[in-house]
């Protein structure tokens, strides 16, 4: 059972998380692949425990991935799903060549394990996972991303969207046009200050937050480390933030 936190946790820019990102890896040593792995395991617990009843075999998941940092954890989740035994297939919003390193190599290993890798999302399907838009975003999807993102809103299958629905400004809060609809959004580290705006509230659906090894410290140069913000994850790796 993923715990609910008792009040919500301090929230931080765009800008403040990409410092996150940069002292994790250079101050740190807890490099991109390492968080990315800390994302997908923790994203495709919660697709299990809370979209799937845990009742995961032979569920259909469709994982929509981009070419930054937020595709690569949406195909780390892929392959931890399709190791429990989901029918899971991967579908793309841009060519190989331009998936960025560390993406590029979780997409070999789901190649060699035999991954279905789709065109367009099937009709039909048990769990859709968003990956394709983190929050580096600029100005509207465009392109097959925009097609994947419409096409997720037009279905009737549950989103789940990693750290932000893809075309959601992180800092205002705005949606994109188009803007992924999520049934429920897991973000990484701590949340962002738009998925509490209100023109964000239809499209970030549930909120819950995932621990992927943050040092307290690193909070505390944000002036964020307060008691509850120690002891978040000391049940869960998961928690739900109260909306």
């Amino acid at each position: 059972m993923i715990p609910t936190l008792k009040q919500k946790p301090p929230s931080i820019t765009t800008t403040q998380m990409i410092e996150v990102d940069r002292l994790m890896m250079e101050e740190y040593m807890i490099d991109l692949p390492r968080m990315m792995e800390n994302a997908g395991l923790n994203l495709a617990l919660l697709a299990k425990e809370v979209f799937l009843n845990s009742n995961i075999q032979g569920k259909k998941v469709v994982v929509l991935t981009g070419p930054g940092g937020n595709g690569g954890g949406v195909m780390v989740a892929a392959r931890r799903l399709l190791n429990w035994g989901a029918n899971v297939s991967l579908v793309l919003s841009a060519e190989t060549e331009r998936l960025t390193p560390v993406p590029a190599k979780q997409f070999e290993i789901l190649k060699k394990i035999g991954i279905e890798i789709s065109e367009d999302i099937p009709s039909k399907a048990d769990l859709i996972i968003d990956g394709v838009i983190g929050y580096s975003i600029k100005g509207n999807p465009r392109g097959k991303a925009k097609v994947l993102i419409e096409a997720a809103n037009a279905s009737s299958v549950p989103v789940l969207s990693l750290d932000t629905p893809s075309g959601l400004d992180l800092t205002t809060g705005i949606p994109a046009e188009p803007c992924t609809k999520a049934v429920a959004t897991l973000i990484l580290a701590m949340p962002k200050k738009g998925l509490f705006a209100i023109e964000a509230k239809s499209f970030v659906g549930e909120l819950y937050l995932a621990d992927i090894s943050v040092p307290p410290q690193l909070y505390g140069l944000f002036g964020m480390l307060t008691k509850d913000v120690q002891k978040m994850f000391s049940e869960s790796t998961i928690v739900k933030i109260p909306i």
